[in-house]
């Protein structure tokens, strides 16, 4: 049968073998991430927005580390307990092969807020001057994922028919290219809405500002592209072949980034 599709080819989920160390494109993806966001937030713009500015980029520094632990620890307990509980209790080893994928992205983000929370309260630091500038920095880190994802071929989209639909190897269905979709608007889109609004209004001025954006607009994001991306294959969907966990676990984000949001503009 004809098709627009576009036929993937298979590309290797390790992308550099040095000696006997395999270097997986996930293992990329968090270091671009991590880097690239340290400099955009050392970056002249950022300095310009908020007071005390290089005090903090220092602090940053030396926060790093605990962002790290706290995106690996969280994202793999996060999708240990929220996607597949009954599969790791019976094979305890497979939680440390981070490397085989599964990485929970709201589990990560629960292990950087309590690796800030952490930091802060051990260096008497402002909480939310630090989660601002992780919640203007972290779709960055979003973006390389979600592309990480694609070359993987992991979350894989639901069938589709238009001409930009994609066909994965070992598939013959053509589907919604998911995460790339995921990569441009959680990502991409994203990273450009709160560079926009932290440079024309100013958002990192208002502690909490930016990181109720952030979870307000990643959780809607989130919740609109469950709509194209296929549930985890022993979960499913949850209700009317429409509610995904993604969804379920995003709606809390929205409320938090809400609740907070109301309780900033209340105190101006």
């Amino acid at each position: 049968m004809f098709t627009t599709a576009i036929i993937l080819p298979y590309i290797d989920p390790i992308a550099l073998n040095i000696g006997f160390i395999d270097i997986h494109w996930y293992g990329l993806s968090y270091l671009c991430g991590i880097l690239l966001g340290w400099l955009y937030l050392k970056s002249k713009f950022v300095s310009s927005c908020i007071g005390d500015s290089k005090s903090i980029i220092l602090s940053l520094s030396d926060l790093i580390p605990w962002i790290v632990f706290g995106i690996l620890l969280g994202g793999r307990v996060g999708y240990v307990l929220i996607y597949n509980p009954i599969y790791f209790i019976g094979n305890p080893i497979e939680i440390f092969k981070v490397w085989n994928g599964g990485m929970s992205f709201h589990g990560g983000l629960l292990g950087i807020i309590i690796a800030i929370y952490f930091y802060v309260k051990k260096n008497n630091r402002s909480f939310f001057a630090f989660m601002d500038l992780i919640a203007i920095s972290a779709p960055i880190g979003i973006f390389f994922g979600r592309l990480s994802n694609f070359i993987n071929t992991e979350l894989i989209g639901t069938y589709s028919d238009l001409p930009w639909s994609v066909i994965y190897p070992n598939d013959s269905v053509s589907r919604h290219p998911s995460q790339i979709y995921e990569a441009l608007l959680e990502g991409l889109i994203l990273f450009l809405l709160l560079a926009y609004l932290s440079k024309r209004n100013k958002i990192l001025h208002n502690k909490g500002m930016a990181s109720a954006i952030f979870l307000i607009l990643y959780g809607t994001f989130r919740i609109f592209l469950e709509l194209f991306r296929l549930p985890d294959q022993h979960i499913g969907y949850i209700l009317a072949n429409k509610l995904t966990m993604g969804m379920i676990v995003s709606i809390p984000m929205i409320l938090v980034g809400l609740i907070l949001y109301k309780n900033i503009k209340k105190n101006e």
